[in-house]
């Protein structure tokens, strides 16, 4: 997977639903931060699931390579952007960083809405964020459209000491689900890049095939079938015979 571009976060304000960009400081609607559909292929992705899983590492792991130790709780949503390349095109991913805490809960699931992709993480070592997960999954499938592409992410796998998640348990559950399922670390980098373009790949494609599905019904449509039938017009030498073989009756 090629990088193509690293941004760094925007600033989410509270309470105005606005977020500020660190080139111009400017504050924008989440509607003004989307990418221009003649740039690239643009996919929204949004990160979900309990406080302290590891959400906002995973997002800084593969925007801008960085890992925080001491990384604080996200207060309402956090946004950035990567580009990829998949199959020739540029896919631009913005992918936003919910908070997990309860009090946020208003402002982040207006987010699942505009979302063709989740990320639902969980904690390897906390089974409690792992038997969250479905409560997520509920709210996600409640807000967002039927369409959209979730995988189930185990997060923190270097802490493999301490699991409390058997890795066939959460696979099953995935595939009960219908969800893809992979174990990441944004610590030590273990599968965050493959998670990403896992699920913008799958993605991509997704609509891909839908675009040339309604393409085909399109071709085959009953006005689509019609057969234009020209006439050319008539030039001075056939009017002129026209005439002289009425002039003969």
């Amino acid at each position: 997977m090629e990088l193509m571009t690293q941004e760094p976060f925007a600033e989410f304000r509270r309470g105005t639903g606005g977020f500020k960009t660190p080139e111009d400081g400017r504050w924008m609607s989440p509607g003004e931060l989307a990418v221009p559909s003649c740039a690239a292929v643009s996919s929204e992705v949004v990160l979900i699931g309990d406080s302290g899983v590891g959400k906002s590492n995973l997002l800084s792991r593969f925007t801008r390579n960085e890992f925080n130790l001491e990384s604080k709780s996200t207060i309402g949503v956090e946004f950035a952007t990567r580009s990829i390349q998949v199959d020739g095109k540029t896919i631009k991913a913005q992918i936003w960083d919910t908070a997990g805490q309860e009090r946020y809960r208003a402002i982040t699931s207006a987010y699942y809405r505009g979302a063709v992709g989740a990320l639902l993480v969980y904690d390897i070592a906390k089974h409690l964020t792992y038997e969250n997960v479905e409560r997520w999954l509920k709210e996600l499938r409640d807000h967002a459209d039927n369409n959209i592409v979730i995988m189930l992410v185990g997060n923190k796998s270097d802490l493999r000491h301490l699991r409390a998640v058997p890795t066939d348990e959460a696979r099953a559950f995935a595939e009960k689900n219908n969800l893809s399922f992979i174990e990441t670390s944004a610590l030590d980098s273990t599968n965050v890049e493959e998670a990403f373009k896992n699920i913008l790949t799958e993605i991509y494609r997704i609509v891909s095939q839908k675009q040339i599905a309604d393409r085909s019904a399109h071709d085959e449509s009953p006005g689509n079938n019609v057969v234009d039938i020209s006439v050319p017009p008539t030039t001075d030498g056939q009017k002129s015979n026209k005439l002289q073989c009425c002039q003969n009756l």
